[in-house]
């Protein structure tokens, strides 16, 4: 009997991919053990459609990128975030010979975990939930507990490593400490195709907002990326693929200079926009959302599944443990959509008009 499909796009995947590559048929496997039933899918493959076909990443459509449920059609989403992270790392990825299945699937499924209201959804939960609230430690609870009713998706270790470990906040783009990053190439690919991926697409809805001008930018930044979303993508892509293959040695390189100038890039988006007072005054309110929803729920029992208690407005009384409650108001808060949190807000705080006839 000859090779299935599946077989041969690993033996393939072993002739063309670079040595420092993580290869499909090489993964440490998943989380609990499964029949890989599909003749058809290499594994990543795999992790990459079930992500895709998950409930949550629907929802991301809905989710705050940085305006917080914008009105307009064209600013970014955080499901529209992830894609562009996804293109991203797959140009990279395929550039330097390196998994992009595997790549793809964790650029997917890296922003799971986040809230409504993006960071001040994050901030507020990190205060309110006893054990603290990261969103890439969300997004790992929602791929190993909370989708498929509770089951989770059963992905690969190395989808799982990427995922928990793509957030560098403040951090370095590169940094020295191994432990920081990714256990694979194709995972720290991710995380620096994140900071591209953001600060270009956050800058770009900035300027559709009217917020700064393409001439704030400072003209030293501007000589080494370019003037325009699609060149400063451009840029920083060729200066960390031909710095990598430049080096050969199993580590991502990204020259002195583009290093510094994306460092600064940030400065400027936290600086002018991220803190800019139209941002902070959304943020605040959004922040006073959340706590009162955290309290609520702390005290009543949720909507259930069909939607019917969100519309009759009952909400029963629920005593539990008091922290596996704050573990259950938490998962439910943080998998809101903007819209969602904002419509159940009004349903249960806001007064509504009536008469008796």
């Amino acid at each position: 009997m000859g090779l299935t499909i599946r077989q041969e796009l690993e033996e393939r995947e072993k002739k063309i991919l670079s040595p420092y590559a993580c290869l499909s048929a090489n993964s440490r496997g998943r989380l609990y053990d499964e029949a890989e039933r599909c003749d058809l899918r290499t594994m990543f493959q795999r992790d990459r459609d079930r992500i895709i076909h998950s409930k949550t990443f629907r929802r991301l459509k809905h989710k705050t990128q940085v305006f917080l449920a914008p009105a307009g059609d064209h600013y970014r989403t955080r499901l529209t975030h992830v894609l562009e992270v996804s293109q991203i790392a797959r140009t990279i990825a395929v550039c330097l010979r390196l998994n992009e299945y595997l790549a793809e699937a964790i650029a997917l499924a890296h922003d799971l975990g986040h809230t409504p209201f993006g960071h001040a959804g994050e901030f507020s939960l990190n205060e309110l939930h006893p054990g603290g609230f990261k969103h890439y430690v969300q997004s790992l609870r929602v791929v190993d507990v909370l989708e498929n009713q509770r089951r989770g998706l059963n992905l690969t270790w190395e989808v799982r490593n990427g995922i928990v470990k793509h957030s560098k906040g403040y951090g370095d783009i590169l940094p020295i400490d191994s432990a920081e990053l990714p256990a694979t190439l194709e995972g720290q690919v991710v995380r620096i195709a994140d900071i591209m991926a953001y600060v270009n697409h956050d800058m770009d809805d900035a300027l559709r907002a009217g917020m700064i001008q393409e001439s704030d930018l400072p003209e030293e930044l501007r000589q080494v990326v370019g003037d325009s979303s699609s060149r400063r993508i451009d840029s920083m892509v060729r200066d960390l693929v031909l710095e990598t293959a430049k080096h050969d040695d199993g580590a991502l390189h990204i020259s002195d200079l583009m290093k510094e100038t994306i460092t600064q890039l940030r400065m400027f988006l936290y600086d002018n926009v991220y803190r800019n007072y139209r941002v902070h005054n959304e943020f605040v309110k959004a922040q006073k959302i959340i706590r009162e929803l955290y309290d609520f729920f702390l005290e009543h029992e949720f909507p259930n599944g069909n939607g019917s208690s969100f519309e009759e407005g009952i909400f029963v009384k629920r005593a539990e443990e008091n922290d596996k409650r704050h573990r259950r108001v938490c998962d439910f808060i943080a998998g809101m959509t903007d819209r969602y949190a904002l419509d159940l807000y009004t349903h249960i705080f806001m007064p509504k008009p009536w008469s008796v006839f």
